[in-house]
Formats: structure tokens, sequence, C-alpha cells
């Protein structure tokens, strides 16, 4: 059976948006992987400022340690910026091939009443020609 347009455009939008959906997910991913990072950052900070012998120890290590972590914040700020782009960019494609699919359909629509009209059209002329 042909599919019309606005069938295999349904078809795209559906593909779109679970791309989308799966931008949203690296979106999220990417945030929680941040705030995990920002938390780790607090308790080195604590640990580098703490007054326990034990810590005071390990601070060198403890500093070398919040310079990683800076990188891998400054990194994951880059990888969500890249999706929150990539999020919008997914969308915008969804949106517009979903006004795709409804001009299309619409136009199906109208197609299917002009071929209605003309059927009823040639019924009515194919009536009258019986008549004579």
């Amino acid at each position: 059976m042909a599919q019309s347009r606005s069938d295999k455009l349904k078809r795209l939008v559906t593909v779109q948006r679970h791309l989308e959906k799966m931008a949203e997910i690296d979106l999220a991913t990417t945030a929680r992987q941040r705030r995990e990072v920002a938390e780790t950052m607090d308790v080195v900070v604590e640990a580098i400022n703490s007054l326990d012998p034990v810590h005071r120890s390990f601070s060198r290590h403890y500093s070398g340690q919040y310079g990683k972590l800076q990188q891998q914040e400054q990194m994951l700020a880059n990888v969500q910026e890249m999706h929150e782009m990539r999020l919008v960019r997914e969308r915008a494609k969804g949106d517009r091939m979903e006004d795709r699919m409804k001009e299309a359909r619409s136009a199906e629509d109208r197609e299917a009443a002009d071929d209605s009209i003309y059927d009823l059209i040639d019924q009515h002329i194919a009536y009258k020609g019986n008549d004579d």
C-alpha cells in the first residue's frame, strides 16, 4: 500500500522526536555529572580548609585533585553547552517537520474533498445524461 506524504512525514516526526528525547537524556546526564563534580569539589575544599592533622598531610594531594576536578568541570560545562545546542537544533527540526506534516495532511484532505466533489459532479452529469 502506498503511503501518503503526511504518513511518511509523521514517521519522520516520530523519529525526530526520539532524537530530541535522546538529546534531552544526554543533557540531563551531563548536568548530573556536573552536580557530582561540584559536590566533590566542595568536599575537597572542605578537606583542604580542615584543621584536622590527617587532612593537612594530604593537602598537596587535595590541591592536585581539586585542579583535576576544575578541568573536569570545565570540560563538562563545554559538553553541556554542546548538548543544549543539539537539543535546540533537534527540537527545531522536529517542529519544522511537524508543520510540514500538518500542511501535507491539509493538502491531502483538500484533495480528497475536491475528488469527492468531482465524483458528485460526474455522477450528476451521468444521471442527467441518462435522463435525456
